[in-house]
């Protein structure tokens, strides 16, 4: 049933499930085809949470920075991409279920690929916030920010299921309509960074 597809606690379940593996050096196999689409998705985010940890030291040079930075402007595009990919995904199942929002239908200015993403961010940061509350070096100051962070991520993330799982449902029934938002990223675009095509130019 088309209005089954999404649920948000399972695809937070499968989230935390891909980050719990990824982290010990096994894969994932994805179910569906939007199983799949969200495991890139959160793929990409996984990659980027590293990557901005690396951005941040101190301890290298500004070379190593500077191909982390690209890194992350490649993950970012990625994840992006992957976002719309779903939404788009989501948009051709309500048309093979023949599902047509009524005509006073409301648009909704989140779609459920961007609260997706949201959901596998809040993944990321509860896996890494539970690793410093079992830090053994951290004093006991430390560990209980951390706990007390935990409690707020886990509600947050349980707001954003239940947000999703509405939202999908009122989409299914025709009461809200889903349409894709492109963000057509210029800056990765060297056709229309004037600080790269006009660089080129001149290099010419």
């Amino acid at each position: 049933m088309i209005r089954n597809i999404i649920r948000g606690i399972i695809i937070a379940d499968l989230q935390d499930s891909a980050v719990e593996s990824w982290h010990n050096g096994r894969d994932v196999i994805p179910l569906s085809p939007l199983d799949r689409l969200i495991l890139q998705q959160h793929r990409h985010n996984y990659g980027l949470w590293h990557e901005e940890d690396e951005a941040r030291r101190t301890d290298t040079s500004d070379a190593v920075i500077a191909k982390v930075k690209r890194a992350i402007d490649k993950l970012n595009q990625q994840r992006n991409d992957c976002i719309e990919k779903i939404d788009d995904f989501l948009i051709s199942e309500l048309n093979v279920a023949g599902v047509e929002a009524a005509k006073e239908a409301s648009r909704n200015s989140e779609t459920p690929g961007s609260i997706i993403d949201k959901l596998s961010i809040i993944s990321l940061r509860i896996y890494h916030m539970n690793e410093q509350v079992n830090r053994k070096d951290a004093d006991t100051a430390h560990i209980q920010k951390c706990k007390d962070r935990l409690v707020i991520l886990a509600e947050q993330r349980q707001d954003l299921s239940e947000s999703l799982t509405d939202l999908w449902a009122e989409i299914g029934s025709g009461r809200k309509r889903l349409k894709v938002y492109r963000q057509f990223k210029m800056y990765n675009d060297a056709s229309l960074n004037p600080a790269v095509y006009g660089a080129n130019r001149g290099n010419s």
